[in-house]
């Protein structure tokens, strides 16, 4: 019976170890809630947050649909041949006449006459051609060859803007 007694009480001192030591966890569980001060989510936070998550994402779906349908209009624009620029036609103060001189032509010639017609300022997107085709639909009869005569040096390949032509006036006969 002795022997059991003493099974009994080392039972019972380690039964008070345990006790002792799941007091010490108990207040150390206590004090962490105590200094977190409800640092944890609740399920309706949860709910909620999900709810906002799920209202961002849907909108960042529709931003995205309408983004990708901008690109696909800004593609067709892209896409579609661009006009060809026209030049604008000759205005009257632009279709003035002028008269210069003309250096001579041949040695029988005493020191050249004066030559007639228009000077013109090159816009852009203007080419020789457009330009030309521009005084005949005003009526003045004039070619490419004969404006180039006219404007030694000027190449119709490298036009500037604001590069003044001198546009001959058809010769009266």
């Amino acid at each position: 019976m002795e022997g059991n007694i003493r099974d009994l009480l080392a039972a019972q001192a380690e039964t008070q170890k345990r006790i002792a030591t799941l007091v010490q966890e108990l207040d150390q569980l206590r004090e962490q809630i105590r200094s977190n001060h409800g640092d944890w989510a609740t399920q309706s936070d949860v709910r909620r947050l999900t709810a906002a998550l799920e209202e961002v994402d849907r909108k960042r779906r529709e931003d995205y649909e309408k983004i990708h349908q901008e690109l696909r209009n800004l593609a067709k624009v892209l896409a579609s041949p661009a006009p060809t620029p026209r030049p604008a036609t000759p205005t009257p103060a632009e279709r003035e006449t002028r008269r210069r001189p003309t250096p001579s032509t041949g040695a029988g010639e005493a020191g050249g006459g004066v030559e007639t017609g228009y000077e013109y300022v090159v816009k852009p997107g203007d080419t020789l051609s457009a330009i030309v085709q521009a005084y005949r639909e005003q009526g003045v009869n004039v070619t490419v060859t004969q404006v180039l005569k006219a404007n030694p040096g000027l190449n119709p390949n490298r036009l500037l803007v604001g590069q003044k032509i001198f546009i001959p006036a058809p010769q009266e006969q």
